[in-house]
């Protein structure tokens, strides 16, 4: 198995570069809706965004306040940027004065049971949409579910995989990825598979730089029994000294319901055999809930998973779905195409959310855990795994803080001066001759390794701890500040257009679907859980 330096000597050449540089990337921000008050919106999807079951740049998430800008594929930083940028000033123009939410962590929603739940129309589609998202509500509760966060959706070139392959089977030696009856696509998933595996075991990487939310509002958890013993500003901020992420926290998206599905990623097939039964697998705590009660839906089964986006991974290996097609029956049929990177905070020094040194740290990161030898993970190692992600989420910029490597103690600092040397090489072969937006990237962040206060939490806290502003009122600045921007954000008549158009079409659209011939809603849903949930879940009762 050739090393990760081994590789990137390999791949030094001119057409090693370009294959490299074929990257594919795509950005899902997420963003609440809010008031002139900075209290959470109310009122449904404006209708000048068009249909969130069917525009396919502007949707919602849990609520309908909770909206998601999605880019299309693209290969260019610049061009990424931009298009969430338009996307993002188009928004603000129709939002009626509501303004954007610019951090992860919500402030005041006054009354939980008040924050709307997503609404997708009278399909059955959009019904089951909605449903799936009452169950959460019944779940975990409506206040994780509007925490808002960053997707980077991530793949590289075919000119890259074949390389890589080409390389394999020239190089086998007897392993069973190397051999050379493995077939190019099963190449493909398998080294997809081997990033991932090295992503988890370095994922605590990105909290550390990227994690924004080591504060929040205390209107956040109250009526909430929390185990944090936070410290507060004298006015009404909460924060953890040390912490990156309060997202990544108990306090944040987790489901401990899930802790013992142990999801296997060591190969495509065990990973797929693992989401089955996870999605078969009952819950006694689910169960009590119920699922159709006097009438009413109340979730969409009582499973441990109600479908398989409900699995909680800061990484998704994924494909995109043909119609009707489940995410785990896309992966079956045709391997992993992209990966999905879920442990982001919004970045709220960036008006869209995350900024270009970002994605291009990215494209370092997720290059050298796809181009490293990547072993499988057994319950030590994933233990080792969640220890130095939990130690990162809530002490990460602790002076001397230790994480553990393979067994050994080894500084949090140590190790990433280490990744960053390897990192620089990668950095260097990108930019070639004639850039150096890599490097330049690099040497940012490098320079939070040794001064944790140019981490984006440390610069969270130096506004709320250091210089003594509330969290909600910093925040609300922002929003105003982002605003304004945005709504200034030269917009070409013909850029315009195409988002109105969109907007206009998607209605159609959904108006479509819902006017086509449809079973019951209770039909619907058995032939979706077909041989997943038990005979006559689905009947009133």
């Amino acid at each position: 198995m050739k090393s990760f330096n081994e590789k990137v000597e390999h791949l030094s050449d001119t057409q090693g570069r370009e294959a490299l540089l074929g990257m594919l990337r795509g950005i899902e921000r997420e963003a609440l809706r809010i008031d002139e008050n900075g209290h959470l919106a109310q009122d449904e999807h404006p209708q000048g965004l068009g249909s969130a079951l069917t525009n396919s740049r502007i949707t919602t998430d849990y609520s309908e306040a909770l909206l998601e800008f999605i880019t299309p594929v693209s290969k260019s930083i610049d061009d990424l940027l931009e298009g969430l940028t338009q996307t993002h000033a188009y928004s603000v123009r129709n939002l009626n004065g509501q303004k954007l939410w610019p951090v992860s962590m919500p402030c005041f929603v006054g009354d939980v049971s008040t924050i709307p739940v997503a609404r997708y129309g009278t399909s059955n589609t959009g019904k089951m949409k909605t449903l799936y998202r009452k169950g959460l509500t019944h779940r975990y509760g409506a206040l994780m579910q509007i925490i808002a966060g960053v997707h980077f959706n991530f793949s590289v070139s075919n000119d890259l995989w074949q390389r890589l392959y080409d390389d394999k089977i020239a190089n086998g030696n007897g392993a069973a990825c190397c051999s050379k009856s493995i077939t190019f696509d099963d190449f493909v998933s398998e080294s997809y598979f081997g990033m991932i595996r090295n992503y988890r075991r370095l994922v605590w990487v990105l909290p550390y730089l990227f994690g924004s939310s080591p504060a929040l509002c205390s209107s956040f958890i109250k009526d909430q029994d929390v185990d944090f013993e936070f410290e507060k500003t004298g006015k009404g901020t909460l924060y953890l000294p040390y912490a990156t992420s309060l997202r990544m926290s108990d306090l944040g998206y987790t489901n401990k319901e899930q802790d013992t599905l142990n999801i296997s990623y060591n190969s495509l097939p065990e990973y797929l055999e693992g989401v089955g039964a996870a999605i078969k697998m009952p819950s006694k705590k689910f169960a009590q809930i119920g699922v159709n009660v006097d009438g009413e839906f109340r979730q969409l089964n009582s499973n441990i998973l109600q479908i398989e986006n409900e699995f909680y991974a800061p990484i998704r290996a994924k494909r995109v779905t043909k119609k009707g097609e489940k995410p785990s029956q896309a992966l079956a049929r045709a391997g992993v195409e992209y990966i999905e990177v879920r442990a982001l905070d919004v970045n709220p020094f960036s008006p869209v959310g995350i900024d270009a040194t970002q994605v291009r740290f990215l494209d370092l990161f997720l290059l050298y855990c796809l181009l490293s030898p990547s072993e499988d993970t057994d319950d030590v190692g994933e233990a080792e795994i969640a220890a130095n992600l939990k130690a990162v989420v809530l002490e990460g910029r602790k002076p001397g803080l230790m994480l553990q490597r393979n067994g050994q103690a080894i500084g949090l600092k140590t190790w990433m001066h280490e990744l960053f040397a390897q990192l620089s090489t990668l950095a260097v072969l990108l930019d070639g001759d004639d850039s150096h937006a890599y490097q330049t990237a690099l040497s940012t962040w490098k320079e939070a390794i040794d001064d944790p206060d140019k981490t984006l939490s440390g610069r969270v806290m130096n506004e709320v701890v250091v210089k003594g502003t509330d969290h909600s009122v910093w925040v609300k600045q922002l929003a105003e500040d982002y605003h304004e921007f945005l709504t200034h954000y030269p917009l070409s008549e013909a850029t315009e257009k195409s988002y109105i158009d969109e907007a206009k079409a998607s209605l159609v659209e959904q108006q479509h679907i819902e006017e086509q011939p449809q079973d019951t809603f209770s039909e619907f849903l058995k032939q979706y859980f077909k041989d997943v949930v038990p005979e006559g879940t689905f009947e009133a009762k």
